[in-house]
């Protein structure tokens, strides 16, 4: 990994639409910040039968013009998409989503944004008793609990699945007459309902994949609720009431999510500049210009900006041909690829006290190399100002941040931070300030990634009582 948090996974499910691959990979294209490691969409065809392709890499190298038509032909009555990064199993292709696997209530295709902190538990006790696995993936899972004796003898297997499972996850299934789509009860990964203008109905990670495609955001799908979408519209169920104390990833707000899209209720690009702001107040600095880390510092450095009166200005171009550091395979690519991202202008920087606004710092190393290149161009002070808290402990949720001894701000001072990333000064938004900045309750919002408050017991996946005596019966 490097400095910055590698992404979650990007769905997307359309149904009654001729044009729905199409669409789909528009849904896809607009989410490839989501998961750049692979790609895939799943149809399901008028014959009854399920078909798909995977691949590794970006969404427009995944799907040709030529794939695309393959997929389409046949007539389509529904897809579904998927956009991955490996917080769970690796970046294997064997891993590249969705996922189409056969059980005895025939096909089903399966898409998931998350993490499953029981998936080891769960796969453990399945190959105990004698099931295969394709892949690596916490996802598989909840195929081999689906197709298990003792969901298909409930009323609605489906629902029985999502209630064995712990974690987080907003998953997308396509059958051959419908998609079920669901979002956990702690609500930790964003998931929206959309309609197209002919009434069709579409699920997406995020509202700009629904203004990508042409659709009308109607709703978030709620914490615990399956919305499933078939040729009789749009229908709803609960397989578990919402938990009364959601946990909504601020990260998303604070990083993830487009800036344009609408996540837990609230515009990013909103958010991101009033994080700004409340850094501003609570880290001045005496310095010439403010100065985004592109991207995802552009919307705090703005606010930041306007509430400091410093002047704004883009002394950073980032290289729009090099995917995200952090995306690449091993760290050596990584630190190469810093250089070749961004590209420092030295008439702006030279001799000039810059304010240097960041999204986050995980690592340290990654940030470090941007601070160096910043400094041989020139700066005569770099204040580095961070828009979240210090990182100190990993995520189990969707979000794959370094174990907690590679964090930077797991065991150091800021002090020894900034002397670690060497600048003249650093500063992190309080987490009280980021909260102050968000619509829900403070106490609604996941934020273990900085306090440690973790909603689940990570160490022992029992301890909900997910796995009864008698759920164990479904092993054998």
């Amino acid at each position: 990994m490097g400095n910055q948090p590698r992404e979650k996974c990007g769905v997307v499910g359309i149904w009654g639409r001729p044009d729905a691959v199409h669409l789909t990979y528009l849904g896809l294209y607009a989410q490839q910040h989501r998961g750049q490691e692979s790609a895939g969409i799943a149809v399901a065809r008028e014959s009854g039968n399920l078909d798909g392709h995977v691949g590794m890499g970006l969404v427009a190298d995944v799907f040709t013009p030529t794939t695309l038509r393959r997929l389409s032909e046949g007539g389509v009555r529904g897809a579904i998409g998927h956009n991955r990064y490996s917080t769970s199993g690796g970046s294997l292709a064997c891993n590249s989503q969705p996922l189409i696997e056969r059980y005895a209530r025939g096909q089903v295709a399966i898409a998931h944004n998350g993490n499953l902190i029981n998936a080891p538990l769960l796969r453990s006790k399945f190959e105990q008793v004698g099931h295969l696995f394709h892949t690596t993936s916490d996802t598989e899972v909840v195929v081999h609990l689906l197709a298990s004796p003792a969901q298909q003898e409930e009323r609605d297997p489906v629902g029985a699945t999502l209630r064995r499972l712990q974690g987080a996850f907003s998953l997308v299934l396509l059958f051959e007459d419908r998609i079920e789509a669901a979002r956990d009860p702690w609500g930790w990964r964003p998931l929206v309902l959309g309609r197209f203008p002919d009434d069709a109905p579409v699920v997406a990670s995020e509202t700009v994949a629904l203004d990508v495609m042409g659709a009308e955001f109607v709703r978030e799908v709620e914490p615990g609720e399956i919305v499933t979408l078939s040729d009789a519209g749009v229908q709803s169920r609960r397989f578990m009431e919402r938990a009364q104390r959601p946990a909504y990833c601020v990260f998303e707000h604070v990083y993830f999510a487009s800036p344009a899209s609408e996540v837990f209720g609230q515009n990013v690009q909103a958010v991101r500049e009033a994080l700004g702001m409340r850094l501003a107040e609570e880290a001045p600095a005496d310095a010439d210009w403010v100065v985004p880390m592109p991207d995802s510092g552009r919307s705090c450095a703005n606010g930041y900006a306007r509430a400091s009166g410093l002047p704004y200005r883009e002394a950073i171009v980032p290289n729009r041909y090099v995917g995200r550091t952090f995306i690449k395979p091993t760290q050596d690519e990584r630190r190469t690829a810093v250089r070749l991202k961004l590209n420092v202008i030295r008439e702006l920087v030279r001799g000039k006290r810059l304010v240097i606004v960041d999204d986050s710092i995980v690592r340290g190393t990654t940030t470090r190399e941007k601070m160096r290149q910043i400094r041989e161009a020139g700066a005569k002070e770099i204040h580095l100002r961070v828009s979240c808290p210090p990182i100190r402990h990993p995520c189990y949720f969707g979000v794959d941040f370094a174990t907690r001894e590679q964090l930077i701000a797991h065991d150091r001072t800021i002090e020894e931070i900034r002397r670690f990333v060497g600048v003249d000064s650093l500063a992190y938004l309080s987490l009280e300030g980021m909260l102050s900045c968000m619509k829900h309750p403070a106490e609604h919002y996941c934020t273990a990634c900085y306090s440690g408050d973790y909603r689940l017991d990570i160490d022992n996946p029992e301890a909900e009582g997910v796995l009864s005596h008698a759920q164990m019966q479904m092993f054998r």
